[in-house]
């Protein structure tokens, strides 16, 4: 559980990462916020795990940009890499930016991989948090 200090500062636990959650990142590249990258990392139970990690993850989280392929098929595989009740935060760059991923596209991507968003956010300067869960449509 985090400190009611960590709880105002850390954007990572202000997104519901939570002490010692174990967290895959995927699509982590030079574009993506180094401070939101940080916070998620400096509360995680090991190093953010990478494609290497056989097991299970609480949270995955997923740096998106539009040519980086198949949004559904990134988004099947964070199901297949998340243990029971995890949540998946899928970043993608705001609008006008490099890489941009329109929300239709996002909605379309989730709903076909049986999953829905619950809520969207700003998370970086120049990026947008998409919370994604498993079974409500």
């Amino acid at each position: 559980m985090a400190t009611p200090e960590e709880e105002r500062t850390n954007r990572a636990v202000q997104l519901g990462f939570e002490l010692g959650m174990v967290v895959r990142e995927v699509g982590y590249k030079d574009d993506a916020d180094q401070d939101l990258h940080d916070s998620v990392d400096s509360i995680a139970a090991r190093d953010l795990l990478d494609l290497d990690f056989d097991g299970l993850a609480d949270a995955v989280l997923i740096w998106f940009r539009d040519e980086d392929g198949d949004l559904t098929s990134m988004l099947e595989y964070a199901i297949d890499e998340l243990g029971e009740g995890g949540m998946i935060w899928l970043l993608t760059p705001k609008t006008g930016r490099d890489g941009h991923v329109e929300p239709s596209d996002i909605q379309d991507a989730a709903r076909t991989a049986g999953l829905s968003r619950t809520r969207t956010i700003s998370v970086a300067k120049d990026w947008n948090g998409s919370r994604l869960t498993a079974g409500r449509h």
